[in-house]
């Protein structure tokens, strides 16, 4: 999704401290790519580099050119691997449907496959100075795997 906002005007566009930390986020979840441990090995200093190297860790995973009829599909893409990381408890679930929520689904005019973590996101998000129950952790599992075994077309925004 920062691929894609790089496009956007310059007050939308994330930070480079932000890509940096993109980078290392990517890192740890052992994305692969030749730049990426160069992204994430920025220091202070050095982060007006982070722009440029975000790029070639983009193009050297294939996610370059981004085009804008490419950023609704890659937004689908980004909601079902959110969703597929929750059900393999591998993103938390409460964070990957704030993601799926603010990320995806925001952007795509809340599509009716996304809405059941839409609603959950937004009520957890009320609740936000309570401590975390199992039950929502079991909602929004229940709800990726719902999303997961829908038939949605990647392209569509419904």
């Amino acid at each position: 999704m920062a691929g894609a906002d790089l496009s956007m005007a310059p007050w939308q566009r994330p930070s480079d401290a932000c890509l940096v930390q993109l980078g290392l986020d990517a890192l740890m979840a052992d994305v692969a790519a030749p730049s990426l441990p160069l992204l994430a090995g920025l220091a202070r200093g050095e982060s007006p580099q982070a722009r440029e190297l975000f790029g070639l860790v983009l193009d050297e995973l294939g996610l370059l050119p981004l085009i804008s009829e490419d950023l609704a599909t890659a937004r689908w893409i980004a909601a079902r691997w959110w969703a597929a990381q929750i059900v393999a408890r591998q993103l938390d679930p409460l964070h990957g449907a704030k993601l799926i929520y603010e990320e995806a689904a925001a952007e795509l005019d809340y599509p009716d496959t996304l809405q059941p973590i839409v609603d959950l996101a937004r009520r957890i998000d009320l609740l936000n100075d309570q401590p975390r129950q199992q039950q929502h952790i079991d909602e929004v599992t229940s709800a990726a795997q719902d999303f997961l075994a829908t038939d949605t077309p990647l392209n569509t925004g419904r």
